[in-house]
């Protein structure tokens, strides 16, 4: 394993606050991770103002830049050592010290507006403390142990009690636990795997300093001390611990002030092993108070330690990425499917395959007129056939059919129930073409296109030769007009407007009776900025014939659209 000192670049930073060198020196402060290890954000802690902050800077690991975000909402007060623990994309605040008093108050930063939240919390939560530690399994927040003061006294009081934080509800519960819990303690450190709490070190009520470690069955709240072997870790406080799946790492941490630790200790929490790591690299100097996370426990297998204190009491301000290469997979366990359920999704896992696949044709079918297929590739699309089909759902795409019911000489018509509203459409070709039924696919995305007075705006990241003559040589069609009307066709999502696509001009005419099987065409549908999108419209007049044909068309619309199309059926004459 091998230690890197991370070398910041200095760069401005436009639109999310100004450029900074980072944080500075500080120790109990905190470090999280987010978006798969692209950011880190650095709260609170004690600066080198020689006091507490309550400032908010994020660290662009592929831009390697600082930066501190102009905030909104009411932030927590300045403090340290306090817990913040990654939930989503939201980060959860909670306790600490204010300098002079311990801390109970729960905070939560969403990190996608970069707005704090003060959420109204219900139950029996936890005392005012500090020290204490925090893990999340599943949508439950475990706060454990931490050191507060007496009521009668203003005595410490170690603690080693569990409260259990619902997320979603923001109930507070105090967990009743069997077993052997944990001594009370602070300085201590949490982490979580699978449905464990695993408890290390800390220092207790009698200064005397711990590496013990006890696991906490998330499910049944028992307690039990786990079992260790191999290089056992010298007992610490202060110390962090960062987890890549059953693998919990320790850095740092402290006995006493003339005590302070610079190693490194691995513990196979399926085995109880502790092994002491030997890295190579210049690592961080003996620390503690020392903040760290995993950038990407799936990926990279990256350790990253921010910060800390020396033993003359100083704070610091540098940065170490720890390479572990550790990779851990993805444990989650699949949902549990009925038959039918599973029949359902391989039919459309199936139909998603049709669209990564290069060799794809479309073939359009009126009566008994079958045209030779033109495939895919033909017209020009990104050649997708290594992209795997798990990689096309998590693009946010999503299908729906249009029955083929016509052709003519410059396209054929559609027909799709959204909703249970009927649509009708027309698709056209890029030329007029003397051929009464033509071949064409349509993957572009979709244009601007003004349905009943109302801006649909498209998507369109690429201009060529052929979409340019496209708009020149079908002028006269340039309105979409979309008409409801009764149908027994039962699909579930909305087909919006459709946009012309580029078709080779030399479409064949021989038949090819023995290659019938149906196919789709595939159509992007984007609902973005209007600006992207080239200045093209396509018609749909009014007279469209009956259905004809059985051809399907696949169109995929983004899930993620900032907005969702809004269809309205106050006449059946008019759709918005």
């Amino acid at each position: 394993m091998r230690w890197e000192k991370v070398r910041l670049c200095l760069q401005e930073v436009g639109g999310v606050g100004e450029a900074c060198p980072g944080p500075g020196k500080r120790w109990g402060h905190t470090c999280n991770s987010i978006k798969g290890g692209r950011f880190l954000y650095v709260f609170g802690g004690y600066g080198k103002d020689n006091c507490q902050t309550n400032q908010v800077h994020v660290f662009d690991t592929a831009k390697q830049t600082w930066s501190q975000p102009v905030m909104k909402g009411t932030p927590p007060t300045p403090r340290d050592s306090h817990s913040c623990t990654t939930v989503g994309d939201n980060l959860f605040v909670f306790g600490g010290t204010d300098g002079m008093n311990p801390l109970k108050d729960l905070h939560i930063l969403d990190t996608a507006t970069h707005t704090w939240i003060c959420p109204s919390v219900r139950g029996e939560g936890p005392q005012a403390r500090e020290g204490h530690s925090a893990a999340l399994v599943g949508k439950r927040l475990f706060i454990f142990g931490g050191c507060g003061k007496s009521s009668d006294n203003n005595d410490e009081i170690y603690y080693n009690d569990l409260y259990i934080l619902n997320t979603e509800t923001f109930v507070w519960k105090r967990g009743t636990t069997s077993g052997d819990p944990p001594s009370a303690r602070d300085s201590h450190t949490c982490s979580s795997w699978k449905n464990k709490i695993i408890v290390i070190g800390g220092e207790d009520g009698n200064d005397y300093y711990l590496s013990d470690v006890h696991i906490l069955d998330a499910d049944t709240l028992a307690w039990k001390e786990l079992n260790t072997s191999g290089q056992i870790l010298p007992p610490r406080a202060g110390h962090s611990s960062v987890a890549i799946g059953k693998n919990l790492f320790v850095f740092g941490g402290f006995t006493d002030a003339q005590n302070l630790y610079d190693d490194l200790y691995m513990l196979d929490v399926d085995t109880g092993m502790w092994t002491r790591v030997i890295t190579v690299g210049d690592g961080p100097s003996a620390r503690f108070s020392v903040a760290g996370d995993c950038l990407d426990p799936l990926k990279s297998g990256v350790l990253v330690f921010i910060g800390g204190c020396n033993k003359t009491l100083e704070a610091l301000d540098d940065m170490y990425y720890l390479y572990t290469g550790l990779v851990v997979r993805d444990e989650r366990k699949p949902e549990n499917l009925s038959l039918r359920k599973q029949l359902k999704l391989k039919c459309q896992e199936q139909n998603l395959s049709n669209l990564v696949h290069d060799k794809a044709v479309v073939r359009i079918e009126v009566g008994n007129d079958v045209h030779q297929p033109i495939p895919l590739s033909s017209y020009g699309q990104p050649r997708r056939e290594n992209i795997p089909l798990n990689q096309v759902l998590l693009l946010g795409k999503k299908t729906f059919q249009a029955k083929v019911t016509e052709s003519f000489a410059h396209g054929y018509t559609i027909e799709t129930v959204i909703d249970g509203k009927p649509l009708r459409g027309i698709l056209f070709a890029n030329k007029p073409s003397s051929i009464h039924v033509a071949n064409h696919n349509f993957s572009r995305k979709r244009t601007t296109t003004e349905v009943g007075g109302t801006v649909l705006n498209g998507d369109c990241n690429t201009k060529s030769k052929s979409s340019r003559s496209m708009r020149q040589d079908f002028g006269d069609h340039k309105q979409a007009d979309v008409r409801e009307k009764d149908s027994s066709l039962h699909e579930t999502e909305a087909p919006a407007p459709v946009s012309r696509n580029p078709a080779p001009s030399d479409l064949s005419t021989h038949k090819d009776p023995a290659n019938q099987e149906p196919l789709v065409a595939h159509l992007n549908l984007n609902d973005d900025k209007a600006g992207d999108a080239p200045n093209s419209d396509s018609e749909f007049p009014e007279g469209i014939g009956s259905p004809r044909a059985g051809c399907s068309v696949t169109l995929s619309p983004r899930q993620d659209e900032r907005r969702p199309n809004t269809l309205e059926h106050n006449n059946p004459g008019k759709s918005l």
